[in-house]
């Protein structure tokens, strides 16, 4: 998208202000920030609206005005300032005294062009279908299952690819900038010595093990998921890519069957839609493995991270659409324990992401 050029700002006047950006040393009181949270949903709405003007690739490094902005988004000046007045309160995006706008270091990650992006994130989190279900989380709560299917008629992938095409495009593309984001932050952690090689189980695109595979030269990987998933692998992975030799490719469902003997099984983010899921998939990890074989898995964890508002929301959401649940320490310990697994360190991936260690007995 083309950024902003200055222009004579025509939007109607009003007393320049540097809108209050929110620190961590304002304490509001319990009312108005209960009354703050009870009205989240503007604040989401106003996130997803500037990722869908794209106001953040239209702004660039040269403060511009909402009449500016609004040529190049193709909006209405006064209302997209009453939006960008909004997010300024949160932090997103900044006005200066002269009414013009500059980028902050959460605004730019709704760029789509910065490495760290969260755009496709944000417009996941905030597609159609989750101000539907949001309502009944009472319900969920209640009933402990999912409500999805009595809202929609139907399970959440089966809706999410026979009925909204253009949500399924924003969940691929979120999920893929989430796994390429935090594939090197894994490649970094995981020590390698001694291991020949590696599968990702459930491993989506194939993200972490290209990442690992282009770290450790020597290792040879293994991607399994399922056929519509890989037939869409990472490019360095698949025929004629630069890894594609010291790579298999196999489709498969990792529930069912784990038709392979590697050193090192990699199993992140497929624990969390339910406990058979996790189950099967656990003892199919167990069955496939040579006694002394290490399998890392990596999950969000609902306790002892620095993410818990981000994690606990998508442990409500998943509740809401599978049935399914974030881990605790505890639980994640309890499952793997239980498909005999022998659990070691626990290592911090990143700011939302832990690694579990384990061996096969």
């Amino acid at each position: 998208m083309t950024t902003v050029s200055p222009t004579p700002d025509t939007t109607p006047a009003t007393p320049p202000f540097t809108t209050p950006q929110v620190s961590a040393g304002q304490n509001p009181a319990p009312s108005m920030r209960l009354r703050e949270l009870a009205f989240g949903a503007a604040c989401a709405a106003a996130v997803r609206a500037a990722a869908r003007l794209g106001v953040a690739d239209a702004l660039g490094d040269t403060p511009a005005s909402a009449a500016e902005l609004a040529l190049v988004v193709d909006a209405e000046p006064a209302p997209l300032r009453r939006l960008l007045r909004a997010l300024c309160c949160y932090g997103i995006f900044s006005e200066a005294a002269d009414g013009k706008f500059v980028h902050t270091d959460m605004s730019r990650l709704l760029r789509e062009d910065d490495p760290n992006s969260l755009k496709y994130i944000s417009l996941w989190c905030t597609e159609p279908w989750t101000w539907e279900v949001w309502p009944h989380l009472d319900d969920a709560v209640r009933s402990g299952s999912s409500v999805f299917p009595g809202t929609f008629g139907k399970g959440f992938f089966e809706y999410l690819h026979q009925d909204a095409g253009e949500s399924a495009q924003v969940f691929n593309r979120a999920m893929t900038t989430s796994s390429v984001q935090s594939a090197q932050d894994v490649a970094d952690l995981l020590d390698l010595t001694g291991v020949s090689s590696v599968a990702d189980i459930g491993g989506g695109q194939g993200h972490v093990l290209a990442s690992l595979l282009e770290k450790h030269p020597s290792v040879h990987g293994t991607l399994l998921d399922l056929p519509g998933v890989v037939a869409r692998a990472d490019a360095r992975l698949r025929e004629g890519g630069r890894l594609a030799d010291r790579v298999r490719i196999v489709p498969g469902d990792c529930r069912e069957d784990i038709p392979f003997e590697v050193d090192l099984y990699i199993i992140k983010n497929i624990l969390e839609w339910d406990d058979e899921s996790t189950r099967r998939t656990l003892a199919n990890v167990v069955a496939a493995a040579r006694p002394g074989a290490r399998v890392v898995i990596i999950e969000n964890l609902v306790d002892d991270t620095p993410s818990m508002r981000f994690t606990t929301a998508m442990d409500l959401l998943l509740l809401l659409n599978v049935g399914g649940a974030k881990h605790t320490r505890e639980s994640l310990v309890g499952r793997m324990s239980d498909a005999g697994l022998r659990v070691g360190e626990i290592h911090p991936v990143n700011a939302y992401l832990h690694a579990f260690e384990c061996l096969v007995p």
